[in-house]
């Protein structure tokens, strides 16, 4: 007779549980509203000091141009270091480089130049920042719990979008401190964030619940000494690789045609309202109920999901252009709120099926710099967008401008629709 041992089965604790992962989240969350603040503050304090909107837009094009040109090097560093250690150095940088911001608005200081260099070294922060959260996630939550944790995290994302807006500009209408509130709070949601990271660790790397650690690093998370990543190929690993696989490059091309024809939608719908008489309280208002629809799709994503991730992929983006189209229509504010809230609906679930034929797909060895590569290609159209919708507005009628960009839309999106690849991509087991 043979005896056969078993294994007892593993629960696995819910998310909820997850001392690891609530801590991880609730720094993220912090840190996003407090970018989100900054966006609105940053603008108002340089209209402020030089009444120039050219200048307001020249600091977001640093701050991008800073998070670019970061992106992969970014990807390189998480592949060969705790991206704990990086997270917690890059958000304390941004806490330091947003103290003195505020420190100098406070002493009648505050200057272009400086403000310059502040969005260069922010937009690097965020770079570094971004690409160890997302391998950090990784490592403290178990695989079969990915997705849920992935969803959870739209609810950061959402309403962080939601929220800081309207709290930014508040906290700027305060008058203590020189107007430097917002810059104070931003400062601080990032202090949390590294708070927050440092008693993280990795989950063990053994069990059925073992988590995507990477492949640098000893079972207390930290790496090894001599480590380097296998097949390392450079900071470039991850365009190669992005570039040679059959479904990570369509995903990726199809996300960087969304946002980049995408990138100024916000301005010609404000152009198209204020032509329409509506005051700027109401657009606002609309635009933030539209982004709402981020927020409750998030309970959508279990119903897409039984599609494939690449087909809710392109249901996502092939949405947007009839979205397009019905903005141009002149029905008022509350028209833009409900179309933009209706094709928010489907986003997060198609956030997490982009996780699933982009980063999953990659090695461990590789993942950081791939997860950089995607976020750089995913966002380098994003400037040439903003400029080609400003050329747009200055040169035809705003409704015109919505039809251009729709055609555009319709044929990059009929190209990767062709993608074999995006169609078939399975959920993994």
């Amino acid at each position: 007779m043979t005896i056969c041992a078993t294994a007892e089965p593993v629960t696995v604790p819910p998310l909820r549980r997850n001392l690891r992962f609530q801590m991880l989240w609730i720094g993220m969350t912090t840190s996003s509203l407090g970018v989100s603040v900054a966006d609105i503050a940053y603008p108002l304090a340089i209209l402020a000091i030089t009444g120039s909107p050219a200048r307001a837009g020249l600091f977001a094009a640093v701050q991008m141009a800073g998070s670019l040109l970061a992106g992969l090097p970014a990807g390189s560093l998480v592949d060969r270091h705790s991206p704990r250690t990086v997270l917690i150095v890059a958000n304390a940088c941004r806490a330091g480089i947003t103290v003195l911001v505020a420190i100098a608005l406070i002493a009648g200081r505050l200057t272009l130049p400086l403000l310059l260099a502040a969005a260069a070294l922010l937009g690097m922060g965020a770079a570094a920042g971004g690409a160890a959260g997302m391998l950090l996630l990784r490592s403290v939550v178990p695989n079969e719990q990915l997705n849920g944790a992935l969803t959870q995290d739209q609810v950061r994302t959402n309403g962080a979008q939601l929220a800081g807006p309207a709290l930014g500009g508040a906290l700027y209408s305060i008058r203590a401190l020189a107007h430097a509130v917002p810059f104070l709070f931003t400062a601080g949601s990032f202090a949390v964030s590294v708070i927050a990271a440092i008693p993280l660790k990795p989950l063990p790397a053994t069990g059925p619940a073992r988590a995507q650690a990477p492949a640098n690093a000893k079972p207390d998370g930290q790496p090894k000494p001599d480590a380097q990543p296998k097949a390392d190929g450079g900071m470039l690993a991850g365009l190669r690789t992005l570039w040679a696989h059959p479904l990570m490059r369509p995903a990726i091309m199809l996300v960087a045609l969304v946002n980049t024809v995408l990138a100024g939608i916000d301005l010609i719908v404000i152009v198209l309202l204020r032509h329409q008489g509506v005051p700027s309280a109401q657009i606002g208002l609309a635009l933030g109920i539209g982004q709402a629809g981020g927020i409750v799709g998030i309970a959508l994503v279990k119903i897409l999901h039984r599609l494939r991730p690449g087909v809710v992929l392109l249901v996502t983006c092939v949405t947007f252009g009839p979205a397009v189209l019905l903005l141009s229509v002149p029905f008022g504010p509350w028209w833009v709120a409900a179309v933009v809230f209706v094709a928010m609906l489907s986003v997060p679930a198609a956030l997490v099926a982009l996780d699933i034929v982009v980063v999953r797909q990659a090695s461990a060895e590789q993942r950081g710099r791939v997860v950089a590569a995607g976020m750089t290609v995913m966002t380098l159209g994003a400037p040439a967008g903003m400029i080609g919708c400003g050329l747009l507005l200055q040169y035809l009628p705003a409704q015109t401008a919505m039809l251009v960009l729709a055609a555009i839309l319709a044929v990059g999106l009929c190209y990767c629709a062709t993608r074999r690849a995006l169609w078939q991509a399975p959920w993994p087991s």
